[in-house]
């Protein structure tokens, strides 16, 4: 069987995920020929890792301006799109046009008029897009899927869904570029993807009205002053009024992190230490949502991104009973640890209330690996052999889009101060 060929669009924090799968457990049915990227140094970094850590040849590099060029040269049959979220448009609708399938990080862009794009351009090319969610590939959330499918609950009326970032994972957002809501279009486009997809995917339906609020009470350089808080920096690193800060990172205290983003500074300025508590910060850490879905059930859902631990609460209603899922995850720093404990399962419990009958717990097989376990079988569907998914849990444009589509109207709700209907946003193929 010949090897299915790859390259690599962005080698940030998230790159390593991919292309080390491939350069590890996935060489006999894959191959990494290139990187891309605005900065060499970070590329001539991960091509460092792939030598180092994982054995494997060093691979092309290509500036971003390039991108046509290695594609013409190298022929992929993947291009794989782990660039910063404003961008992913562009790479995923290219490499289509020249004739490549993609694989990208969620999520998918991060507005509706990009999302259209990358739409019609499927359309027009015929490739396929894949959108990587791993959540789905979670035992307990494959099983929450299994209950609701088998009817355990009968119709899903409604659903509450509370997730919570702490002060490790959740602050680690407003030290870096996605502190810019132009970025990544805000935790509820970024982060809240996996949410509203695992939503979608749990109770096979699509939002159709969404409505929302969300305001920074916590970060930001006017809410630190209101707790008095009088020592300020622009950036951790080299900063003495940084140092006892539970907030900061210094990225020369972490040889990975140094290697990175700091050294890799001199080529394009992005600063990945700035202080949670400076000005500039565009993005929400308080959300609030709801959502009407077209089966008619309803979402609430909040996301908090400063508190003491991390994990969610989830509960859903229906005509023959209630499920309630409690989880708690491991916190992490991006790039800054173990690629396994980004979202590890430390506790989670499923339990199931009967209309008439004695409510229990839903057992599953836990498993190891990041973002509860489902890293593992995301990656071995990406880039393994392929097996039969009951489930369906392999996504594709049209869950990206409706995944960011709940959050892009809630964004557009916390601007306009009113509902927004989905269908309005974005024409969907018939």
């Amino acid at each position: 069987m010949s090897k299915k060929t790859y390259v690599l669009v962005g080698t940030g924090g998230r790159a390593e995920f991919f292309y080390g799968a491939i350069a590890s457990q996935f060489r006999e049915t894959s191959e990494l020929l290139a990187f891309c990227d605005i900065n060499t140094v970070r590329m001539d970094y991960s091509n460092r890792i792939l030598k180092e850590k994982y054995d494997y040849p060093q691979v092309k590099t290509y500036t971003s301006d390039r991108f046509d060029d290695m594609i013409h040269e190298l022929k992929p049959d993947c291009v794989i799109v782990t660039s910063v979220d404003r961008t992913h448009h562009l790479y995923i609708i290219r490499a289509m046009e020249l004739g490549c399938d993609v694989i990208t990080e969620k999520p998918m862009t991060t507005d509706a008029v990009k999302c259209q794009e990358i739409i019609d351009a499927v359309e027009r090319t015929g490739r396929n897009v894949r959108v990587s969610f791993n959540y789905r590939y979670a035992p307990h959330h494959t099983k929450i899927r299994e209950l609701i499918e088998d009817g355990t609950i009968g119709d899903v009326t409604s659903v509450h869904f509370e997730w919570l970032l702490n002060t490790k994972h959740g602050a680690d957002y407003f030290r870096r570029w996605h502190r810019d809501k132009r970025n990544g279009g805000g935790l509820l486009v970024h982060k809240s993807t996996h949410h509203f997809d695992l939503v979608n995917f749990w109770i096979g339906s699509q939002p159709e009205t969404v409505f929302a609020m969300g305001d920074m009470l916590f970060y930001g350089r006017e809410n630190a002053e209101k707790r008095g808080v009088t020592k300020f920096y622009d950036r951790a690193t080299g900063n003495p009024n940084a140092k006892g800060d539970p907030f900061a990172l210094t990225l020369d205290d972490n040889e990975h992190l140094k290697a990175m983003y700091l050294d890799a500074e001199v080529e394009d300025g992005y600063r990945r230490d700035q202080s949670v508590f400076s000005d500039g910060i565009s993005i929400e850490d308080t959300m609030s949502v709801t959502v009407r879905y077209k089966s008619r059930a309803l979402l609430t859902y909040s996301l908090n991104a400063y508190l003491p631990w991390e994990g969610y609460r989830i509960a859903f209603n229906g005509t023959k009973g209630r499920i309630e899922a409690n989880v708690v995850e491991q916190s992490y720093v991006n790039s800054g640890g173990d690629k396994a404990l980004e979202g590890a399962l430390q506790g989670a419990n499923i339990l199931v209330f009967p209309m008439f009958g004695e409510a229990y717990k839903a057992e599953f097989e836990e498993a190891e690996g990041g973002h509860g376990g489902g890293d593992p079988v995301l990656l071995n569907d990406l880039f393994g052999e392929p097996v039969d998914d009951r489930f369906n849990r392999a996504a594709n444009h049209i869950d990206g889009a409706r995944s960011i589509l709940t959050g892009i109207a809630a964004n557009i709700s916390i601007a306009q101060g009113r509902a927004v209907k989905v269908d309005e946003l974005v024409r969907m193929p018939k």
